[in-house]
């Protein structure tokens, strides 16, 4: 029998991220006003004209895109002790972070103060939503990043799932 879990997370965005939304949107469609108001009035020089235009238009559809890729979502896939984490951005472009085996987790837990703290040798791949309350932690070496630390957020599901494929050590740990 197979032992499978799919989460999907969204990301919350904080207030620094909203600012900086907000921010990257005005300023965006206030460059798209200024270059599209130039182009029409340099209607003289088609060139120049021409090139106002595609300058706004460049502007629109970049603000558009970087407004809608701040959509984030993680999915957590688990299937028989492997652990595939996927970021979908826009919910259009999914793009694989991290595939790693459970039984290579060197430490588990809940992600608080007591957590030891990550060091510099170590890459921290945050599949998180941002809120604190549901962060959990795993360490493991890997192929490609070095000693890592996932930080992301199980549900009761998943964390059932990933305790059945953990070391004996660390199984005894969170029991």
């Amino acid at each position: 029998m197979d032992n499978f879990a799919e989460q999907l997370v969204k990301k919350e965005l904080t207030s620094s991220d909203k600012t900086k939304n907000t921010l990257t949107v005005v300023g965006g469609i206030a460059l798209t006003v200024i270059f599209a108001v130039a182009s029409f009035m340099m209607l003289g020089s088609i060139i120049i004209a021409f090139i106002g235009m595609i300058l706004a238009i460049a502007c629109g559809c970049g603000t558009f895109l970087i407004a809608r890729n701040s959509n984030v979502e993680y999915e957590y896939t688990f299937t028989n002790g492997e652990l595939d984490i996927d970021k979908i951005i826009a919910q259009s472009k999914r793009k694989p972070m991290l595939t790693i085996q459970i039984s290579k987790f060197t430490d588990f837990g809940k992600y608080d103060e007591d957590t030891s703290e990550e060091t510099d040798e170590m890459t921290v791949v945050m599949a998180t939503d941002n809120i604190a309350s549901k962060e959990y932690y795993a360490d493991f070496p890997h192929e490609e990043f070095g000693m890592t630390r996932l930080i992301f957020c199980p549900d009761e599901k998943m964390r059932e799932n990933i305790a059945n494929f953990l070391p004996m050590p660390l199984r005894k740990k969170i029991i």
